[in-house]
Formats: structure tokens, C-alpha cells, sequence
């Protein structure tokens, strides 16, 4: 997420994170926006919109570890949408994407939308709450 930020501020133009589902474990990409209306799927579908990277799933870069939830919602919480967008101002698409290990150690990472930054939670069982990471 702080790389497509970068990127969408540096290349001043609109950088999105798509998600894709398809698989027990989320993969996502990153793409560059080549119209100026924003990263759009069905510009992506028509190549207007380019890819910066390859997709990737979260447990290909860290073993045991996923884009997932344990009470079986979705992981990825950005709307209608599976784009999560920057800017080159450094706004964001606002949203969360929830990370669960094998252990059951759970994460979300939420993006303020007006300020494109992003927010480490982790899920405390002990009080069933939703608490500052770092």
C-alpha cells in the first residue's frame, strides 16, 4: 500500500491495488492509471490501464500468513469495489484489508482515505477488540 502511494504521488498519476478472489488467498496487483480517470477495471480488462507488477498472493512473500478472516466475511473492505486507489495528492480509497496467520493471529490494515495513510490493527481475543499495533 505505501508503495502504490509513492508510486501514484512520483509518477503524478493514479496508482490502484486491485484484489482478486479467485483463490483460498487473495492475490493483488498494482496498476497505473492510463486515461486519467482513475484506475477502472474495465480499463484494466482493455490494457488502457497498465500493470506495474505481477499479482501476488500475501503467502507467496510470507509463509502462513493470508489475506483472510476467521468469521468467514471478506477480507477485503473497500467499498463495491476491489480497487484500492491512490493518488497523486496521496489520498486513498478508504477501506480494510484484514490479515490472518495459520495461528489465528489476525491484522487489519485500514487506509484513510483523505490522507491515503494507513492504520495497524490487531485483533485482541482476550477483550474482543480491534487494538493499535504499532
Amino acid at each position: 500500500m505505501a508503495m502504490a502511494r509513492t508510486y501514484a504521488v512520483t509518477r503524478s498519476a493514479n496508482v490502484a491495488l486491485r484484489f482478486d478472489r479467485t483463490r483460498p488467498d487473495a492475490t493483488f496487483q498494482m496498476f497505473l492509471d492510463g486515461t486519467g480517470n482513475g484506475v477502472r477495471n474495465a480499463d484494466i480488462t482493455s490494457g488502457v490501464d497498465t500493470p506495474l507488477d505481477q499479482p501476488v498472493a500475501l503467502s507467496d512473500l510470507f509463509s502462513d500468513v493470508a489475506i483472510a478472516t476467521g468469521d468467514g466475511q471478506s477480507p477485503i473492505r473497500i467499498g463495491s469495489t476491489n480497487l484500492l486507489s491512490f493518488t497523486p495528492l496521496g489520498t486513498a480509497t478508504p477501506g480494510s484489508i484484514f490479515v490472518r496467520g495459520s495461528d489465528g493471529f489476525q491484522l487489519t490494515l485500514r487506509v484513510v482515505g483523505a490522507t491515503g495513510r494507513t492504520r495497524l490493527l490487531r485483533y485482541d481475543s482476550e477483550s474482543n477488540e480491534w487494538v493499535d499495533s504499532f
